[in-house]
């Protein structure tokens, strides 16, 4: 079967070694931005996760001679009205990082009790081509923030992400698991549905022969 590569719109590594493992059995071959497209950057502007990743997907497919899967992620804590949302790898600036950023939601969140640290992580893909969306997945996952971080594993605010249903953090648990309950998981999965529903007019490189598919959930504001 012949590989077609999917350019992954990010500079994430942690993002890229997750959407590859999900993406692994297909006849797709994920690359990212510092293999594919080096030195090209898009600012975020966007005020949701889903406006943001349209306007990469956009962007980079005009770029790239063949389909773009863009996304953006975050987390959305309640306590903080949905903050850092879209900030959330910037939520430290101006020289933020996983750890700084942990180190801040901490500070604002306090000594507040358990009941009052519910969290979520939403994630939204978009597959592009030529400057067209063809598809738009969703995912959500629910879960709140700890009083300290637990686990090595994942990136970002894993670390203090606690998921009740495992009463483990993001980062206490294996890849494989993680990805089977997390936001990204969920819209992956999604992804990789439409890519297996439309694999031949996928094959043909026509995104205007590519039947568009919105999540329904993508309807809503993420």
């Amino acid at each position: 079967m012949t590989e077609r590569r999917l350019l992954l719109a990010t500079q994430n590594p942690g993002k890229i070694r997750e959407i590859r493992r999900a993406l692994g059995d297909l006849s797709w071959k994920v690359v990212g931005l510092a293999d594919a497209l080096p030195g090209l950057t898009h600012k975020e502007k966007g005020r949701t996760f889903a406006e943001n990743a349209r306007a990469k997907g956009l962007f980079y497919s005009r770029k790239w001679p063949g389909w773009t899967l863009a996304e953006d992620s975050g987390l959305e804590v309640d306590r903080l009205a949905g903050a850092p949302g879209v900030r959330s790898a910037r939520f430290s600036a101006p020289n933020p990082s996983d750890e700084k950023n942990n180190r801040k939601l901490l500070r604002l969140l306090g000594a507040a009790p358990a009941a009052a640290r519910g969290a979520r992580f939403v994630c939204v893909m978009v597959l592009a081509r030529e400057g067209r969306v063809v598809g738009e997945f969703r995912g959500v996952v629910r879960g709140r923030i700890g009083v300290a971080p637990h686990g090595v594993s994942g990136f970002g605010y894993d670390p203090l992400f606690y998921y009740p249903r495992l009463r483990r953090t993001f980062a206490e648990l294996p890849p494989e698991v993680k990805n089977g309950v997390s936001h990204r998981g969920r819209a992956v999965r999604k992804l990789r549905r439409f890519l297996e529903a439309n694999r031949k007019a996928l094959s043909g490189g026509r995104p205007d022969r590519a039947p568009s598919f919105i999540s329904a959930r993508s309807r809503r504001r993420p």
